[in-house]
């Protein structure tokens, strides 16, 4: 784990291309199919809500969310691994959940990973429940796919 200051004031900030770097490093020390650099702008170009959760000039993590007609679907949320099972991640769900109300939302969207059983607990957790699976959906290793759980939220 990362040492972060005991009192920590962490604050959101729009993600934008100044922390394409950090948020690309992040990516590649968290997921074995990580984001690219250029998925990102494509997603800041598209007017995707994006967030960064930083303390001080620390990244803690990122979401980035596609606003629908009544909802919003949930892209990319990943905590940086030095400052996982920390509760950022619940931090980052509230402030997504928030701004999803404030944009007329009635439900969020998800996939994620049906290996990623860490990150379906927290899901689980926050609300969300497992409404139907999407095959095939994530690349995994040389030429196979590993399937997706889809997951919702009512706000």
């Amino acid at each position: 784990m990362s040492a972060l200051p005991t009192t920590v004031e962490a604050r959101f900030e729009p993600l934008a291309e100044p922390l394409l770097d950090a948020v690309v490093a992040v990516e590649l020390q968290a997921y074995t199919h990580p984001w690219s650099r250029g998925n990102f702008r494509d997603s800041l170009a598209a007017g995707y809500e994006a967030q960064a959760l930083m303390a001080g000039d620390t990244l803690l993590g990122y979401f980035v969310a596609m606003k629908g007609v009544d909802e919003v679907h949930l892209l990319n949320i990943t905590v940086a691994p030095a400052f996982q099972r920390q509760g950022w991640a619940r931090v980052m769900l509230d402030a997504l959940a928030l701004w999803s109300r404030g944009q007329d939302a009635q439900w969020l969207w998800l996939e994620v990973r049906k290996s990623n059983l860490r990150a379906q607990h927290v899901y689980v957790l926050y609300g969300f429940r497992s409404v139907g699976e999407r095959r095939r959906y994530y690349p995994a290793h040389a030429d196979e796919r590993e399937d997706a759980i889809v997951m919702s939220l009512r706000l």
